[in-house]
């Protein structure tokens, strides 16, 4: 799988959130044997008046009306920031295969950050790969949250 290419499109995605004043996240969900893209989504709980349509939730949603299935177990999920618990408690629930993220997230990430929901053996662990295309996800988040700080 060309990994770049995926993280790629997620990024894309989290700057167009940024520029519709979502928090910017993104994230594309593939099909590992295929290289199918299942979903590529943004963090939408502004557009939605939703706190649960981060961008992890929206494409396990969409790939999950696909498949016609409740797991996605040959899936892999990009995504720009480490899951917070919802997210990650989604993934596992997916049974997705593997998670590629970028930037680590020191306040409400659950993987490698806070709770760290998978060393629970209860839940279903997927692969995990941290800090992927991390400085440029990064990047993005502090170019959104310092922006935001300015208009105060």
């Amino acid at each position: 799988m060309n990994n770049d290419i995926y993280m790629e499109l997620a990024i894309e995605n989290a700057k167009k959130a940024s520029s519709l004043n979502e928090v910017p996240v993104g994230a594309v969900l593939v099909e590992e044997k295929n290289q199918k893209i299942l979903s590529i989504r943004h963090n939408e709980t502004i557009a939605q008046n939703n706190p649960l349509k981060h961008a992890e939730i929206l494409v396990i949603e969409d790939a999950c009306k696909l498949k016609k299935s409740k797991f996605l177990l040959n899936a892999v999920i990009y995504v720009t920031l480490e899951p917070c618990l919802m997210c990650a408690a989604a993934i596992s629930e997916a049974r997705i295969k593997k998670i590629y993220f970028g930037a680590y997230d020191e306040k409400k990430g659950s993987i490698e950050n806070g709770i760290r929901i998978f060393n629970n053996k209860k839940y279903f662990k997927p692969e995990i790969y941290g800090g992927f295309k991390e400085k440029e996800c990064s990047q993005i988040l502090k170019n959104f949250f310092s922006s935001k700080r300015m208009l105060f």
